[in-house]
């Protein structure tokens, strides 16, 4: 089936109480491995690509594949650009059949994450592509969490015209040094304030338990980046080790690797469809 948007898979989603699990890819191998999953678990799943990678061909290349990949499949597969800082750069991933797009302005003043938002919106609801923005700021590498409120959410939704809000409720990108205590009650305001689909970042290290008490309060869409990716990254330094001078080709040395994503991304996917 062709690629979807949000419209198509969260809304459905937060009304059943579940989540859809979006992942970071950057190659052939994670995307494969986290296609394969979806496939095995018949879930939606939304492949996500973070905006460095459209610096060159990278990102371009990734949607070719996804969309080769969905060619003859019967789940939903979103093809989602990650925390794209410019309108320009949303305009990009459209150009290159992105069906989905992230406009971050967490960074900015509440008034001017509005205004950035709501060109962005008209940008990619004029291409029928679905459109996330965040409030609140979940930080990179250690920074200072801003947490979001219901307040805000609901002015924000209100004055863009999104079709889905990340939040802010105690998650962090990338791997934590203990472990983090989301915000539950905050979540169940933000959740009662707003009736669109509600994104969470930073999932990776977050216990599933904490997760599934989110997606009650209405979390339709959890990344999954840091332990994806380091995944990979360890599982292939793991084969080398294994294997020494021996040589062995390209696409054997990757299988294993691949195969341990696929298991921990079902897991993820499963986790996230059920109470």
């Amino acid at each position: 089936m062709p690629l979807v948007t949000f419209n198509e898979i969260l809304p459905q989603a937060r009304k059943e109480k579940r989540a859809v699990a979006a992942f970071n890819v950057a190659n052939l191998e994670t995307l494969l491995a986290v296609f394969k999953a979806a496939e095995e678990e018949k879930s939606p799943v939304i492949i996500q690509v973070y905006q460095r990678l459209f610096n060159d061909e990278r990102a371009a290349l990734i949607g070719a594949m996804t969309r080769k990949l969905v060619e003859k499949s019967d789940i939903p597969v979103v093809l989602h650009l990650d925390h794209g800082s410019s309108a320009n750069l949303v305009k990009k991933a459209i150009a290159a059949g992105y069906t989905s797009v992230m406009i971050d302005g967490s960074q900015l003043s509440f008034a001017d994450n509005i205004a950035m938002t709501s060109e962005a919106v008209k940008i990619a609801h004029g291409s029928n592509v679905s459109i996330e923005a965040e409030i609140g700021h979940v930080p990179f590498g250690g920074g200072e969490i801003e947490l979001s409120t219901a307040s805000e959410a609901l002015e924000f939704v209100a004055k863009t015209g999104v079709d889905a809000l990340a939040i802010s409720i105690g998650t962090a990108h990338g791997f934590y040094k203990k472990e983090p205590v989301l915000d539950i009650e905050r979540a169940s305001k933000i959740g009662k304030a707003v009736n669109i689909p509600i994104v969470l970042h930073g999932g990776t290290g977050v216990p599933d338990e904490q997760l599934k008490k989110a997606i009650e309060c209405g979390v339709a869409k959890i990344n999954i980046a840091t332990e994806l990716q380091n995944m990979f990254l360890r599982g292939v330094a793991s084969e080398l080790e294994k294997n020494g001078e021996k040589f062995i080709p390209l696409d054997l040395y990757f299988k294993p690797v691949e195969e341990k994503i696929t298991q921990y991304a079902r897991a993820k996917i499963r986790a996230f469809n059920t109470k």
